[in-house]
């Protein structure tokens, strides 16, 4: 599989060895808006955002993978690319646990070390992070970023866009709503609604976020 990977900073490091995990991958190109024309470095195509469909003419079987940390600009990219779901596969390093049982969507990339259980689904375009634990019948909601260390501890269900931060853990049965932030280390006892930043042990609502993605940026980078 030709893959090129979308956004060229530090995460794409990290995605770049789970990708690599598997001898039957080859990345073929980056490509970031720091580029201003497409140019080979090191045999390797990287140019601007705006040249992914020459890549497609290009290449016969490339495929697409969002490097982006920032759940909301990850978005914005897909909706920009407009391709087919077949375009983004999903990325699974060699080391992760994954359960025959569970769903993974179409441009999720699963890190090193990270366990999915029993029944569990998985949107498209999540990072699933290093070390994550998500418990049997848990749901992730599509552009969340479930960060390094974090538990699901079963039942628990993420919506759109959330950012769990590194470390933390929610309780079986709880659901946090739609583009929401769960501060690093925190523990969260109960359900959190949508648009809101909760922190601490136990998590407490700090903050309503006014709009879909709001303060993201600050945390997911």
């Amino acid at each position: 599989m030709k893959i090129v990977l979308v956004g060229h900073g530090g995460h794409s490091k990290v995605v770049t060895d789970a990708i690599l995990s598997n001898k039957e991958c080859d990345i073929v190109g980056y490509l970031d808006d720091k580029y201003k024309n497409v140019e080979l470095i090191d045999n390797t195509y990287c140019g601007p955002i705006s040249s992914a469909i020459r890549l497609v003419d290009y290449f016969y079987d490339v495929s697409f993978v969002i490097t982006i940390g920032n759940n909301k600009v990850r978005q914005s990219i897909v909706d920009i690319l407009n391709l087919p779901e077949k375009y983004f596969p999903a990325i699974i390093h060699d080391s992760a646990v994954i359960s025959p049982s569970s769903r993974i969507g179409c441009g999720t990339v699963v890190m090193p070390n990270a366990v999915i259980n029993a029944s569990t689904i998985i949107g498209n375009h999540v990072i699933i992070n290093t070390g994550c634990i998500i418990e049997h019948d848990s749901v992730v909601g599509d552009y969340s970023h479930i960060s390094p260390g974090v538990s699901l501890t079963g039942n628990v269900k993420i919506g759109e866009g959330v950012l769990v931060g590194a470390g933390s853990t929610i309780i079986p049965n709880k659901e946090i709503g739609n583009w929401s932030i769960i501060g690093a280390g925190a523990t969260v006892l109960k359900d959190i609604p949508s648009f809101s930043t909760a922190v601490g042990i136990p998590a407490r609502i700090i903050k309503k976020n006014r709009c879909r993605g709001e303060e993201i940026a600050k945390y997911n980078l």
